[in-house]
């Protein structure tokens, strides 16, 4: 339990970072989605070309955070011998990537559809290939359990971006989505100079050897990595190219894209569960009992996503207001989108079997098939059903990955995961979420709302009976 109760104290410091840093910008798309009319494709715009980011951000990484968990690890091991090559590694790809964007910048712009606006291209491409080498120094800090300067970090980037598009947007009126990757730029730049001091802890010795080793460990988790982050943007990557109304196309993205940021709790909830877990179940696997406190990290971790479903879903009265009016026909995809988030953070916690036992490319293989169905219900459906097909797409994407994940892990790496109380909690929320989906219309917004309070106040007193309470006694009776 003390392995747990550890494990939850780092996850809540980075999602202090993630979720409350992330929930303070989510203040900016209220700004965005009501200085960029919807008509006007601009939060479209912005939308496709964060997906792309992301996508990018992964190759650029190439699986490294992982690596250098697994060889940090190892029995003898000098850690900064392995953060310099892991930063090797992606500084080399960053750099490259960077001469070929800004070389073939007119080409590469016409085909993605940004013509007229080149700069669009190039700042972002800066952008991401700083987050990639800051993700190095960051997984540095995560290894040596310093997550007080991971989350001052974190908030320093958001708090001053939304200095500054506060400052753009609302004193000074710009209704440009150039601004929000020119201020992106600045905020990322500024961030990077306070990784000197992790800087100066390269060894400039280079390890043949171990760059080999550590690249057959990682590319397996590249391929897994891009087919795990194309279930989260192919979407929005595909919805301009397939959507049959080009004139509409970006204005239907933008209202998917915003309502899509009302379900992204779920996903500040598991990366902050994911910066706590990975660097925990390396060490972990050291102990007698880790299976058992993996099993109980998923339990926790089911739990936790459950509640925050039934919040958003419950306060969706209020939640809405944090989109413009134009963009909130879109809200219906929230719920599939969370569920779909919930099934990422389970497949995430059954990850761990191929990450222990070195076989990383059936996490590839479990991820590229998640990533066809993706790409089959997109290409099929979205020219018929839009951006509803986008959502379902990715709910069966994650739901087919959770499930081979499951049946491939109990295979090779076995743990007893408890899946009575898992579902006994799951079919509870989703008896919930029912009942206030059902609310009658003739009521007002104040009795939905208390509604909705007593039946998330249900699945809390379940929570704190079944599970929390038992372990409070055992503390008051030592």
């Amino acid at each position: 339990m003390a392995s747990i109760k550890s494990l939850a104290k780092d996850t809540a410091i980075y999602g202090m970072s993630s979720i409350v840093g992330r929930f303070l910008n989510y203040l900016l798309v209220p700004l965005y989605t009501n200085k960029i009319s919807a008509e006007s494709g601009g939060y479209g715009v912005v939308t496709n070309l964060y997906a792309y980011t992301a996508l990018i951000f992964v190759i650029l990484t190439f699986g490294m955070e992982t690596s250098f968990f697994r060889f940090a690890n190892k029995e003898g091991a000098d850690y900064r011998k392995v953060f310099s090559t892991s930063l090797f590694v992606v500084a080399t790809l960053s750099i490259v990537f960077l001469a070929g964007v800004f070389g073939f910048i007119s080409p590469l712009s016409n085909v993605l559809g940004y013509g007229d606006h080149k700069e669009y291209i190039m700042m972002m491409a800066t952008v991401i290939a700083l987050d990639s080498i800051q993700a190095v120094p960051f997984a540095l800090l995560r290894f040596k359990k310093r997550p007080y300067k991971f989350a001052a970090l974190k908030l320093l980037f958001i708090f001053l971006n939304i200095g500054l598009n506060l400052l753009y947007f609302l004193v000074l009126g710009k209704t440009q989505p150039v601004y929000i990757f020119m201020l992106n730029l600045v905020c990322t730049s500024i961030v990077t100079f306070f990784f000197i001091p992790e800087f100066k802890e390269l060894k400039f010795i280079f390890d043949k050897q171990l760059l080999k080793q550590m690249l057959s460990y990682s590319w397996p988790i590249l391929v897994l990595g891009i087919a795990g982050i194309l279930n989260q943007t192919a979407d929005k990557i595909l919805f301009p190219l397939i959507y049959p109304d080009e004139s509409t196309a970006q204005q239907q993205l933008g209202i998917y894209g915003a309502c899509v940021k009302l379900a992204m709790i779920m996903t500040l909830i598991t990366q902050a569960f994911r910066y706590a877990y990975e660097p925990f179940v390396f060490a972990q696997n050291r102990e007698k009992d880790s299976k058992q406190t993996y099993a109980l990290a998923m339990k926790y971790f089911i739990i936790v996503t459950l509640l925050a479903f039934l919040c958003v879903v419950g306060y969706m009265d209020i939640l809405k207001h944090f989109i413009g009016a134009g963009y909130r026909e879109g809200l219906r995809v929230v719920p599939i989108v969370m569920a779909a988030e919930i099934m990422m953070g389970i497949a995430l916690n059954l990850s761990i079997w191929y990450k222990l036992t070195d076989k990383t490319i059936w996490g590839a293989i479990v991820s590229i098939i998640g990533c066809a169905a993706l790409f089959a219900i997109n290409i099929i459906f979205v020219p018929l059903f839009g951006y509803m097909a986008a959502a379902w797409g990715g709910f069966a994407a994650y739901a087919i990955t959770m499930i081979l994940s499951y049946f491939l892990g109990q295979k090779y790496y076995p743990v007893n995961y408890p899946l009575k109380e898992i579902a006994l909690y799951t079919l509870l929320a989703i008896i919930l979420f029912v009942l206030m989906t059902y609310i009658p219309q003739n009521w007002n917004t104040i009795l939905r709302i208390l509604f909705n309070t007593l039946m998330i106040g249900i699945f809390a007193a379940c929570f704190f009976i079944k599970d929390l309470w038992p372990a409070v006694k055992n503390r008051l009776h030592r």
